[in-house]
């Protein structure tokens, strides 16, 4: 089974869910009401965070992102002490190694329409186990856009729809991920990736005027390996000597071929840039 980032999620073992307080023994008790506003019209926000051996990882960054997230969707701030609650409570009893945290936060109770939401907000929190991702995938580019204009750009909204096309549009040409280019053309992101492309000693990556979100794994690619942010063409993307996809539960994946094209180099600054993230990651739990 694949998640929204097109990780395996592991063993079928169930998740565990905590809804607004309360931790459910049988996720099948878990319940949001039929008409809470995430549901009905996709009024919420989200995030995905790894779980190593020794935790959760960048707990603060993520919230801080669901934050943003919920700001631009009009939404209140998210309680943190309650979310922090809610990821201790599922991961107490953990009988896995590595896995994930996934957070929603909905407008609540609300209309069957898309006027506001009426209702306190809802927060989930679930925990599950997850297999480790290859350490290298296919990607393709898809046929649609994105709108680096849009109300949604660079919010983590549960409107997910896009992204659910996207990754069976790559999983139906044999590739992991899918990644969009924005309406004037440039390379955006991925269904749940970003994308850094390798020039000789230089990595490029889009800058979020492009559209892409700012992923909690780029940020701090960012901070630690020098990045450059520009514009990039599908053109010029394909004439990489590498490329490399970041997120929350790939860390640092190698791209093998992008639309069929394979790529002459042979990660040497893909395994530098992959190192250098698990060194600085292992080191601080919440850098």
């Amino acid at each position: 089974m694949l998640d929204e980032e097109g990780v395996d999620a592991g063993p079928s073992s169930d998740p565990v869910i905590w809804v607004d307080g309360q931790l459910y023994a049988d996720p099948k008790d878990a319940r949001v009401p039929a008409t809470d506003h995430g549901l009905v019209v996709g009024d919420g926000v989200f995030e995905a965070l790894k779980v190593t051996p020794a935790g959760p990882f960048a707990v603060r960054r993520h919230l801080d992102r669901l934050e943003r997230s919920a700001a631009a969707m009009g939404l209140p701030a998210p309680d943190r002490a309650a979310v922090r609650e809610g990821i201790d409570a599922v991961l107490a009893d953990r009988r896995f190694a590595n896995g994930k945290v996934r957070i929603t936060y909905t407008g609540g109770d609300g209309p069957l329409g898309s006027q506001a939401a009426y209702g306190r907000p809802m927060l989930v929190v679930a925990a599950a186990a997850m297999t480790l991702p290859p350490v290298s995938t296919d990607v393709v580019t898809a046929p649609w856009r994105r709108n680096e204009h849009g109300a949604l750009t660079g919010v983590k909204s549960t409107s997910y729809g896009e992204n659910v096309r996207g990754l069976a549009y790559a999983h139906a040409h044999d590739c992991g991920e899918t990644v969009f280019r924005n309406t004037a053309g440039n390379v955006c992101e991925g269904t749940g990736t970003n994308v850094f492309c390798v020039f000789g000693d230089e990595v490029v990556t889009p800058p979020l005027s492009a559209g892409p979100l700012a992923g909690i794994t780029r940020d701090l690619l960012l901070e630690w390996f020098p990045v450059t942010e520009r514009d990039l063409t599908l053109e010029e993307a394909l004439g990489a000597d590498e490329v490399f996809l970041t997120s929350s539960l790939r860390d640092v994946q190698l791209v093998e071929r992008w639309d069929g094209h394979a790529f002459t180099g042979l990660g040497a600054v893909t395994t530098r840039a992959a190192a250098v993230f698990a060194e600085r990651s292992a080191g601080d739990l919440d850098p």
